[in-house]
């Protein structure tokens, strides 16, 4: 008999590209997923992995094993929540990934009170980027992820895979209290393509909107400082190192040193998602996360 734990430890490493990935995307040690690996081996009597390198990749049996599985773990996971569903209980456990700023200004709270309501459900939180995060559902590895999307930048989103929208949030120039700009009632690219801006690194979804909101200006927003996080942004604003464009939701209070300016054409706006896979579409514990989210 085919271990599932061990089929899914497989699959993890068939999405992540490593062991350690896979391991690291689990919560394993790398030790861990190397034996049930092993153990599925010795229970199919196949190999599945072969070392390339310093690395490993799946053999033909490997992603045969991998493709046919992962119906079988779909099937299963439907048969789980429809079982969940006739019961008419939320309970379980699920495990719920979401972006930063989401986390603080939505999730958080969102899920203290669902557990308040529910006494049997228990929550797990992770905090990803929102293409980390859709892979992690779209493989299994995480039941419901909330994400973010701006305007027309593409966020890819697998055909297995259910999205609700939950809110939009909008983002402000925030700029120090002293900005020759700070007096404005709202600000348009035109009016920021001389200043220094903090961003976040090259690749991520919001960098690609900073970019985006210059077009038809001629000119590329000049990035002074890179940060990952918002909260480093408002520091580095509070600093006088650069202006920067700060979404609302769970941004900290500004004080008296910034300012936050609406900006327009564009407005920028981003769509916060909920994304499940459709096989968990029968989960009352999916359907009471995403009704709460959006309420």
């Amino acid at each position: 008999m085919i271990d599932l734990g061990a089929l899914t430890a497989l699959r993890a490493v068939a999405t992540h590209g490593s062991v350690v990935a896979a391991a690291d995307a689990l919560g394993f040690t790398p030790s861990a997923v190397s034996q049930q690996v092993k153990r599925l081996e010795r229970q199919t009597g196949v190999p599945l992995l072969e070392r390339v390198g310093r690395g490993v990749m799946l053999t033909g049996h490997g992603r045969h094993l991998v493709e046919e599985g992962g119906r079988l773990l779909t099937d299963l996971e439907q048969l789980e929540s429809g079982l969940h569903r006739q019961a008419g209980a939320v309970s379980g456990h699920l495990r719920l990934t979401t972006f930063s700023t989401a986390m603080r200004g939505l999730v958080a709270p969102v899920v203290r009170d669902l557990l308040d309501r529910h006494p049997d459900l228990t929550v797990t939180l992770t905090e990803r980027e929102p293409w980390e995060t859709v892979d992690l559902v779209a493989s299994g590895q995480t039941d419901v992820g909330v994400v973010h999307r701006w305007g027309d930048v593409a966020l890819a989103v697998p055909d297995h895979l259910d999205t609700t929208l939950v809110g939009q949030d909008v983002a402000d120039v925030v700029v120090h209290a002293d900005h020759p700009l700070a007096g404005r009632d709202r600000v348009a690219p035109a009016d920021l393509v001389d200043e220094a801006w903090v961003a976040t690194p090259e690749g991520t979804i919001c960098r690609e909107w900073l970019h985006r909101m210059y077009d038809g200006t001629g000119r590329l927003p000049r990035i002074a400082h890179t940060a990952m996080e918002f909260d480093s942004h408002l520091a580095m604003v509070s600093s006088g190192l650069g202006i920067a464009l700060v979404p609302r939701l769970g941004r900290q209070p500004l004080g008296a040193g910034l300012v936050a300016l609406p900006a327009h054409d564009p407005v920028p706006t981003r769509d916060v998602v909920a994304v499940h896979r459709r096989s968990m579409a029968g989960s009352p514990a999916v359907s009471a996360v995403l009704a709460a989210l959006a309420a």
